[in-house]
C-alpha cells in the first residue's frame, strides 16, 4: 500500500507536506484538492487561513497568513511571513528522570593516558593565525593520503589517520577582548581534543595572537610542540622541523590499541545544513531517537546552531533541568536579537535560498524541525561557543547557524564524532571527528549515495519508522566510533572545513 500523498504532523495544523510534487486536484486532506503545484516538501493548506491568522506545523506556529488562503493552496513565502507571539518558557515543567539503560552500550575506543576516549587517532597542527596557513598545509602535505591512489605515505603507520592543518582566515587585526579570547578557546579545544595524539602550535611570530600568552592562558603547556615562523628562519627551515616533529612522534602515536569502552565516552554534535522541508519530518526526528538512545546510554549530546533554535527555544526551557539553564538559553536569544539588529539584520533572515527551495519559509518552521535532532531527553547545560560541557546528557552550546562555525565550535568543545542531516545534499567533515551523514529524502540519497551515510527518506516512503531509522542511525554511530570510516572522511573531508567564530571588528 502507498503512503498517502501529503504528511500532516499534528491535528492542529493547518498545512500537510507534500511527500512528492502534486498537482492541482491531487487529494490533501478530506474533501481538500491542490489547487496549485505543490513542490515535493511543500506545504500545502488543508483548511482556510484569513490574513494574520497563525499558520501551525508540528502543532506550534510557524508563520501567519500575509494573504487570505484558500484550502488546497501552496503555503510559503508569497503568503506566509514572521510574527510575534507569546512563548510560555515554563521553565522545567517537562523535565523527566531519564530512563538509562543499564548495563550501557559499548564501542570500541582508543583509551588516552589521561583516560579519556578518542575515536580517532590524529596527529594535529594547529596554527594561531591566518599568516602561518600555507606552511602548516606545507607540513600536512608531507603526509597526505590520496583518496584518488593508492599512495600512502603514512603506510607503516596504519594506527595513524591522518595528519591535519587546521588553518582559518584570523588571529590577527582584531580586539584583543572577546574576540581573542573566543579563538584562543576554540584552538586550545582543537589542541587538548581526545582525537590527536600530538598536536604543533605553528604561528608567523608577530600576531595578535601570540602563541606563548594563548598556551599560558588556556594552560597548555605541555600538550603542544610550538613554533613561529620568524625565530625558525623562515618556510623552509620551519617546514622541516615540522616534518621532522612529526616523523619523530609517529611511532608513539601509532602505538595505540582500540578497546571496549561505555558510550558514556561519547560526546555527539548534532549538525544540520541544507535542509529541506524534509529535515524535521525524517532526518532529523530520527537523529534525535537516536540522541535520546545516546543520553539513555550515558553519552552527551550537543545542540546549537542559536539562531536555528530561534522561536522554538520555549520548547526546549520546558525540558530544562532548572530555571537557570533554561534563563541562560532564553538570554542567548536575546544576545542574538541585538546582535542582528545592530548588524543591521533580522532573525528570520536565516533560511537561506536553498532552504526556502526546500519548501522551508521562516526561522520558526526551521527552528522547529532543527531542534528535533536533540530528541525528549531534558537540558541538562548550556555553554558558550567552544566551551566544554561539564554534564552528560542533552546540551545546548551557542554558535551561529552556519554548520562549519557551529561544528567547529562543537568539536572543540569536545565532540568526538559528528551526525549531520540534509535535505538537500551538504558535503561536510570536521577532522578530527569522523562525520556522519544523513539524507533526509530517498532522491537525493540516491543522487548523491557517494556522500551520504543514512538514507532517512525511509520513513517518508514508508518503509520504515522514526524510532527504526534512530535504532539504525545509533547502530551506526557506534560502528562509526569504533572506527568504521564514513563517506565524508573516505573523500579527507574535514581540515578545510575549520572555521572558527568570527566576531567583533577586523582592523
Amino acid at each position: 500500500m502507498s503512503p498517502p500523498p501529503v504528511i500532516r504532523l499534528h491535528p492542529d495544523d493547518g498545512v500537510a507536506i507534500a511527500r512528492a510534487t502534486l498537482l492541482p486536484g491531487a487529494p490533501v486532506a478530506p474533501g481538500v484538492t491542490a489547487r496549485d503545484r505543490i513542490p515535493a516538501g511543500h506545504k500545502v493548506a488543508v483548511r482556510a487561513h484569513a490574513v494574520g491568522e497563525p499558520i501551525r506545523r508540528y502543532g506550534q506556529v510557524i508563520g501567519f497568513a500575509t494573504a487570505a488562503i484558500e484550502p488546497g493552496r501552496h503555503v510559503h513565502v508569497q503568503n506566509c511571513g514572521m510574527g510575534d507571539f507569546a512563548k510560555d518558557y515554563a521553565y522545567g515543567v517537562d523535565a523527566k528522570p531519564t530512563a538509562t539503560i543499564d548495563p550501557p552500550a559499548t564501542f570500541e575506543g582508543i583509551r588516552r593516558a589521561d583516560g579519556r576516549v578518542a575515536t580517532r587517532n590524529y596527529i594535529g597542527i594547529v596554527t594561531s593565525v591566518n599568516c602561518s596557513a600555507h606552511v602548516a598545509d606545507l607540513i600536512a602535505d608531507a603526509f597526505k593520503r590520496s583518496p584518488f591512489s593508492n599512495a600512502d605515505p603514512l603506510a607503516d603507520f596504519p594506527n595513524v589517520d591522518g595528519v591535519v592543518a587546521l588553518t582559518h582566515k584570523t588571529g590577527c587585526g582584531m580586539s584583543m577582548g572577546e574576540p581573542l579570547k573566543l579563538l584562543r578557546r576554540t584552538l586550545a579545544g582543537y589542541a587538548r581534543h581526545v582525537n590527536f595524539s600530538h598536536v604543533v602550535a605553528l604561528g608567523l611570530g608577530c600576531e595578535v595572537n601570540q602563541i606563548g600568552p594563548m598556551m599560558e592562558e588556556q594552560k597548555l603547556a605541555g600538550r603542544l610542540r610550538s613554533m613561529d615562523i620568524q625565530s625558525m628562519g623562515g618556510t623552509r627551515k620551519t617546514v622541516e622541523s615540522g616534518v621532522a616533529f612529526v616523523r619523530e612522534v609517529l611511532a608513539e602515536a601509532n602505538a595505540v590499541k582500540r578497546e571496549s569502552v561505555p558510550l558514556s565516552e561519547l560526546t555527539i554534535a548534532l549538525q544540520c545544513g541544507g535542509s529541506d522541508g524534509y529535515s524535521g519530518v525524517s532526518a532529523n526526528p530520527a537523529l534525535g531517537a537516536a540522541s535520546d538512545l545516546v543520553v539513555r546510554n550515558g553519552g552527551t549530546v550537543i545542540l546549537s546552531e542559536t539562531p536555528e533554535t530561534y522561536g522554538a527555544e520555549h520548547l526546549l526551557t520546558r525540558r530544562a533541568v532548572s530555571r537557570e539553564v533554561g534563563e541562560k538559553l532564553v538570554g542567548l536569544m536575546r544576545w542574538w536579537e541585538e546582535y542582528t539588529k545592530r548588524e543591521g539584520a533580522e532573525m528570520n533572515a536565516n533560511p537561506s535560498p536553498g532552504n526556502k527551495a526546500g519548501g522551508l519559509t521562516t526561522i520558526l518552521e526551521k527552528s522547529l524541525g532543527a531542534m528535533a535532532k536533540a530528541g525528549s531527553t531534558n537540558l541538562v547545560e548550556v555553554v558558550r561557543y567552544a566551551e566544554p560541557p561539564t554534564a552528560r546528557g542533552f546540551v545546548f552550546m551557542d554558535t551561529p547557524g552556519y554548520d562549519p562555525v557551529a561544528a567547529t565550535g562543537q568539536v572543540a568543545g569536545g565532540a568526538n564524532l559528528v551526525c549531520f542531516t540534509t535535505g538537500r545534499g551538504s558535503v561536510f567533515g570536521c577532522k578530527p571527528a569522523p562525520s556522519i551523514k544523513l539524507a533526509t529524502n530517498t532522491p537525493m540519497y540516491q543522487r548523491m549515495a557517494d556522500d551520504m551515510d543514512v538514507n532517512c527518506g525511509s520513513i517518508l516512503d514508508g518503509d520504515e519508522t522514526v524510532a527504526e531509522c534512530g535504532q539504525r542511525i545509533f547502530e551506526l554511530i557506534r560502528r562509526v566510533a569504533s572506527g568504521e570510516r564514513t563517506k565524508s572522511e573516505s573523500y579527507d573531508f574535514g581540515s578545510s572545513e575549520f572555521a572558527p567564530w568570527v566576531i567583533g571588528a577586523t582592523m
